[in-house]
C-alpha cells in the first residue's frame, strides 16, 4: 500500500491508461498539450510498495525517442528477502573476517619477548600492545556505527578493511616500541567493524526468531579466532622472527578484504530503500525529459481505480535520520546513559567485561602457566590454546542444536527471557573452568586436565556472549546498537586491562588462588540470568527504553 502526500494542488489525468491516438491529442513535445499536468507528488517507498505502470508508453510525435528502459530493482530486495544462499554467502564472509580480526587480537602475545628483547622492554610493557588494541577495537565502533547507518554496512566494511590490512603492514615494519603500540590501536580501530557490526548484519538479514544460528556463529568465529591466533603465532614466532607473525597476518587479512570487496552485498535495508528510491526517480525524470509523463496510482478518492500522477519517492528513514554530528553525539553518549541507567545493561556489560576480560587473561596465563610448570617451549605452550578452539566449535554446535531441539518440542516461549534458558546452566563452566584451571595447573598432574579446563571455560565464555547479545538485541529492539555498544565498551576495555596484571596476579597469589578468585567472581556473575528469568518482565516493564518498544 502506498501512502502518498501532496505538496501541491493539481488535476491529474484520470485514466488508467491511454491508447496511442489520446496520447497524440493530450500531449505535445513538452508533455503538456490539452492537459494542464500537477507538480510532482511525493509518495513513501517501501519494501511492500508496488511500483506503478507508466501512463504514457507510446511517442507522442514523430521523431520522438522510445521512453528508457525501466531499472533493474532486484538488487534492491528487502535483505530478509534474500535466499538462503546469499545469506549463507554474507554471514560466511562476515564470520571469516570475524576470526581473523579475533586472530589478530591473540596473535600479538607469542611475539611479545623478542619485541622485548629487540626494544628492550619487559613482557609487561610488551603486552600493552594488546591494551592499546583493544581501546581501538572498543573507541572506534562509537563512532563507525553512524557511518554505517547513513552509507551502509559494505563501504565501511571495506574502507576500515584497508585501514585494517595497511596498518598490519605497518606492524610488521615498524622500528620501535612507541610506533608498535600506535599502529596497534589502529589495527583495532579497522578491526573493531568486523566484529561489532557483524551483529548488525545478521539483524539486517535475519528476523529475531531465526537469529540464534548465525549468532552461534558468530559467537563461535570471535572466540576460535582468539585460540587460533596464538596457536599459529607460537609456531611462527619460535622458528622465524616476530614481525612474521605480522606478514602472515598482512597477506591473509589482505586476501579476506579482497573477499569482501568481490562478494558481500549491502545488507542495511534503509540504505538499500533509499538507493531504491533514488534510481527510480532518476528513472521517472528521464522518462520526463524524454516527454513521457505519468504513472498510474492508485486513487484515494476513487476505490478500485488509477489516477496518473508525476511520482516521486521518497524515504522516512532519510527523513527521520539525523545530521552525522548529531548522530555521532548519540552514539558517544547513548551507551553510557543506558549503561548508567539501565540495571539490565550494567549487569550484562559487567558479566560479558568480565568473561571477554578472562578470555584475554589467557594470553599471558596459559604460555606462564606451562611454560614454568611444565616446562613447554614456546610453540609447545601456545599450541595449548587448540583448546579454545576446540571449545569454541563444540560451544557452537551445542548452542545451535539445543535450541532448534527445544523449539520442536514447544519449550522455548517466544519471550527475550527464553534466550537465558541454556545460559543459566552453562555459564557456569567458565567458573568451573577457571577453579579447575588453577588446581591443576601444577607440574605433577598431567598437562592435558588443565587443557580441558581451558576447554571449559571457553564453552562458558562463548555462552554469556551469545546470550548477552541476544538478550540486548530482544529487549531493546531500535536502542540495541546502543546496548550492545556499552558492553563492547566495557568487556574489549576491561579485556585490555588483564593480561596486564595476570603474571603479577598468579606470581604472587598462586596459581590455585588467583584462579580461584577469578573462578568465584565468575560464579557470583552467574546469577545474572537467573535473576532475569525470574524478574525480566518486570525489569523491563519499569525500563523507559525497554517499555518503550511496546507503545
Amino acid at each position: 500500500m502506498t501512502l502518498g502526500i501532496q505538496h501541491q494542488t493539481s488535476k491529474f489525468i484520470t485514466e488508467s491508461h491511454v491508447d496511442s491516438e489520446k496520447e497524440a491529442e493530450l500531449f505535445d513535445n513538452e508533455g503538456r498539450h490539452g492537459v494542464e499536468w500537477a507538480e510532482i507528488v511525493y509518495h513513501y517507498l517501501t519494501f511492500n510498495t508496488e511500483v506503478p505502470p507508466p501512463s504514457t508508453i507510446y511517442s507522442t510525435s514523430d521523431g520522438q525517442k522510445p521512453p528508457p528502459e525501466p531499472p533493474n530493482l532486484v538488487k534492491f530486495t528487502s535483505p530478509f528477502e534474500w535466499s538462503e544462499s546469499r545469506k549463507k554467502i554474507a554471514i560466511g564472509v562476515s564470520c571469516l573476517v570475524t576470526a581473523l580480526t579475533a586472530f589478530t587480537a591473540g596473535s600479538y602475545s607469542p611475539g611479545v619477548e623478542q619485541m622485548g628483547r629487540e626494544w628492550d622492554v619487559g613482557r609487561v610493557a610488551g603486552l600493552v600492545g594488546i591494551t592499546t588494541f583493544t581501546c581501538g577495537f572498543a573507541v572506534a565502533p562509537m563512532v563507525l556505527a553512524p557511518f554505517s547507518e547513513i552509507n551502509g554496512r559494505r563501504p565501511v566494511f571495506i574502507i576500515s578493511g584497508l585501514l585494517f590490512v595497511i596498518c598490519q603492514a605497518c606492524t610488521a615494519i615498524t622500528r620501535s616500541y612507541a610506533g608498535m603500540l600506535v599502529v596497534r590501536f589502529f589495527v583495532g580501530v579497522g578491526g573493531s567493524t568486523f566484529s561489532t557490526m557483524v551483529g548488525g548484519v545478521i539483524s539486517d538479514i535475519y528476523h529475531t526468531a531465526d537469529r540464534n544460528t548465525p549468532m552461534a556463529l558468530f559467537s563461535g568465529a570471535a572466540l576460535f579466532g582468539t585460540g587460533w591466533g596464538p596457536l599459529v603465532c607460537g609456531f611462527i614466532a619460535q622458528n622465524t622472527t616476530w614481525r612474521w607473525i605480522f606478514y602472515v597476518q598482512t597477506i591473509t587479512c589482505g586476501i579476506a578484504i579482497g573477499v569482501v570487496t568481490l562478494t558481500f552485498k549491502e545488507t542495511r535495508g534503509s540504505v538499500l530503500l533509499s538507493r531504491k528510491a533514488k534510481t527510480l526517480n532518476a528513472w521517472y525524470a528521464a522518462r520526463e525529459a524524454a516527454g513521457y509523463y505519468g504513472f498510474d496510482m492508485p486513487d484515494p478518492t476513487a476505490p478500485g481505480s488509477k489516477v496518473s500522477q508525476r511520482v516521486r519517492w521518497l524515504v522516512k528513514s532519510d527523513e527521520e535520520r539525523s545530521s552525522l554530528g548529531k548522530m555521532i553525539g548519540i552514539s558517544l553518549y547513548r551507551p553510557f546513559h543506558l549503561l548508567l541507567t539501565e540495571p539490565v545493561v550494567f549487569w550484562f556489560s559487567l558479566w560479558v567485561a568480565f568473561s571477554w576480560a578472562v578470555l584475554y587473561l589467557t594470553l599471558a596465563a596459559i604460555p606462564l602457566v606451562f611454560r614454568h610448570n611444565h616446562g613447554f617451549d614456546l610453540q609447545q605452550a601456545n599450541a595449548v590454546f587448540a583448546a579454545m578452539c576446540v571449545g569454541s566449535i563444540l560451544a557452537t554446535i551445542l548452542s545451535i542444536y539445543q535450541e532448534k531441539t527445544a523449539k520442536s518440542y514447544g519449550k522455548l516461549p517466544n519471550t527475550p527471557e527464553a534466550r537465558l534458558y541454556f545460559a543459566c546452566i552453562e555459564s557456569a563452566l567458565m567458573p568451573v573452568g577457571l577453579f579447575m584451571f588453577g588446581w591443576t595447573s601444577y607440574g605433577d598432574i598431567h598437562w592435558i586436565v588443565p587443557t580441558i579446563a581451558i576447554m571449559l571455560a571457553t564453552m562458558g565464555i562463548f555462552t554469556i556472549y551469545l546470550a548477552v547479545f541476544n538478550y540486548l538485541a530482544d529487549t531493546y529492539h531500535r536502542y540495541a546498537s546502543s546496548a550492545l555498544a556499552a558492553q563492547s565498551f566495557c568487556r574489549n576495555i576491561l579485556g585490555g586491562i588483564f593480561p596486564l596484571v595476570t603474571t603479577q596476579m598468579y606470581n604472587r597469589l598462586g596459581y590455585g588462588s588467583a584462579s580461584s578468585l577469578l573462578g568465584g567472581i565468575g560464579a557470583a556473575l552467574t546469577l545474572v540470568p537467573w535473576i532475569l528469568v525470574l524478574y525480566g518482565p518486570k525489569i523491563r516493564a519499569r525500563s523507559k527504553f525497554a517499555s518503550e518498544i511496546r507503545e
